[in-house]
């Protein structure tokens, strides 16, 4: 096919042409869900969803006549066209929408983890709505209006674009209002603006101010609970990945995806329990932070010390293990041990990557000839998607047919649900394991042992046509947000820090949060430091002082 335009074309008619075809062709979730805001389709309805079209190619005009320079325009557009391609296909395929959280979970993400997203689809819809355009603009003769006309003549076409959409605005605003009001997903809905925004805000956080990172509790001291004893402690804090609450059996999921937890003697699972975030690179800096959801951001994060940084401070030996796409700036000050990638001959690796039991290799010998408290974090692969079926080894597939495949038009929700409920049988496993070594060490090497579990957010499988995760919190749904937590401590461990667990097991209904977390540990060891909230210690109404 041969791709041409007109002999000649002028910027202004390319401009127009241009903002259309990508308020047309790439925002087709925009106006699903636009269409349904205002009352779906009918004649009644169309002069308002003409005059929303009719707008938005507007302000997509006079943004794009301000770049309308030789030299500039080609590649400005080229670079929108492949872009929004990208977003719209994703926006598109598994009902993510964009904002800066989403930006940074796709900048902060691994390259294993991002290639289970490519497909031949993929590569498909990309070539025809991003590389065929972008031929037919870079091989356009545009004429450009030259000098101080020219200029007077790009203000005036963008003045104009915008004085229009203003008029229409302000004849529909009645109908508008409320739909932008009460829908408030179409502003991350509506490509590009919705991934430029959102870069440009992620990249002012992350690049605007050398970072300086703020001690936190240095003042950190171990309490009454440490006295007279030698016998050491080790608590592990297992951080879940992509696991949310309600495929678990322990919460009442129809399927047994909790056949060994629910045998584990001591165990004390937290049915109502919310995240922070809806994406790891929230999540994680979130949780172990002092700072609480409502006051939370990545650049405040970034610049204050963090739980773990507090407990180092307070005499711990603290190590990070992981198999994941790294620890999100929190083990930048402490031990941290990189568990992902493959070793030649290792039965626990496949391809590319490492299943999460590697993560336990060595650790009752650590456990066993440590000469002090530890601390051991591990970050788990856990059901992180789209490639769930990657997730446990094959002997841990209990629930099929399964969807083998990252593209989820290839399978039905039936099979993706089967897929990532095994992920879910995998960690029930891999977390028994880690009870078992721990009730185990406490046996053999004296040691008071502890186990603290919890994902960092949850994942949609299909409800409401999403899928993945990353949904800006205010709009997500609880899929992405209700997630699992869970507690194991030996005999040792409750009675030397005095912890009645009849009392946790009734509070175990009770909502908490990974705002709970932070000042939980710090209570649950008996760490006092100022930055110590009791308020938000979930253990403390079950804590006896001695």
């Amino acid at each position: 096919m041969k791709l041409s335009l007109p002999n000649r074309v002028g910027a202004a008619q390319l401009t127009l042409a241009v903002s259309a075809f990508l308020a047309a062709v790439y925002n087709l979730k925009f106006w699903e869900t636009f269409t349904l805001a205002t009352g779906g389709l009918s004649l009644a309805n169309l002069p308002l969803h003409v005059a929303a079209f009719i707008l938005v190619v507007l302000i997509f005009n006079a943004l794009l006549t301000m770049a309308s320079f030789r030299f500039v325009i080609k590649p400005v557009l080229i670079a929108l066209l492949v872009a929004t391609s990208v977003a719209s296909y994703f926006m598109n395929q598994y009902g993510v929408v964009i904002d800066k959280s989403m930006v940074q979970n796709v900048l902060e993400t691994d390259v294993h983890e991002a290639t289970e997203l490519v497909s031949w689809h993929f590569a498909l819809m990309i070539a025809v709505l991003g590389i065929l355009p972008s031929l037919v603009v870079a091989r356009a003769k545009i004429d450009f209006p030259e000098g101080p006309r020219g200029l007077a003549f790009r203000l005036g076409t963008g003045a104009a674009s915008l004085a229009v959409a203003a008029l229409l605005l302000i004849l529909f605003f009645k109908s508008l209002a409320p739909a932008l009001r009460e829908h408030r997903e179409l502003r991350y809905l509506l490509t590009p603006t919705n991934y430029v925004q959102a870069l440009h805000g992620y990249l002012r956080n992350r690049f605007s101010t050398p970072l300086v990172v703020a001690p936190l509790g240095t003042d950190a001291i171990k309490g009454r609970a440490w006295a007279g004893t030698s016998r050491n402690t080790v608590t592990v804090i297992v951080v879940g990945e992509t696991a949310r609450a309600q495929n678990f059996s322990l919460n009442g999921y129809g399927r047994n995806t909790n056949p060994m937890l629910s045998q584990q003697a001591g165990l004390i699972n937290f049915a109502n329990f919310q995240s922070c975030g809806t994406a790891t690179a929230i999540s994680v800096p979130c949780v172990f932070s002092a700072l609480g959801r409502d006051n939370f951001s990545d650049s405040k994060a970034r610049r204050q010390e963090g739980l773990l940084d507090v407990l180092s401070h307070a005499g711990f030996t603290v190590l990070w293990r992981d198999n994941n796409s790294g620890c999100k700036g929190v083990c930048e000050r402490i031990g941290f041990e990189d568990m992902s990638a493959p070793t030649p001959s290792d039965p626990l690796c496949e391809g590319d990557e490492c299943f999460d039991e590697r993560m336990l290799k060595g650790l009752q010998e650590m456990i066993r000839d440590a000469s002090n408290d530890l601390v051991l974090v591990l970050h788990q692969k856990g059901s992180h998607g789209p490639a769930y079926s990657r997730r446990y080894p094959a002997k841990f597939g209990r629930f099929g047919p399964v969807c083998d495949a990252a593209d989820f038009e290839k399978c039905s929700n039936g099979a993706i649900t089967a897929a990532y409920d095994n992920t879910i049988v995998y960690t029930d496993y891999f977390l028994s394991k880690a009870i078992d070594l721990l009730r185990d060490s406490s046996k053999q090497y004296g040691v008071d042992a502890s186990l603290v579990y919890f994902s960092d957010h949850g994942e949609s499988l299909g409800e409401n046509k999403l899928y993945l995760h990353g949904a800006p919190y205010v709009i997500a749904p609880p899929e992405q947000t209700h997630v699992p937590f869970m507690l194991w401590m030996s005999e040792g461990f409750s009675e030397r820090f005095r912890i009645d667990r009849a009392c946790l097991n009734a509070r175990r209904e009770q909502p908490f949060s990974h705002d709970n977390i932070f000042h939980s540990m710090l209570g649950m060891l008996n760490v006092n430091t100022a930055v110590f909230n009791p308020r938000l210690n979930l253990f403390g109404a079950c804590t006896h002082e001695g």
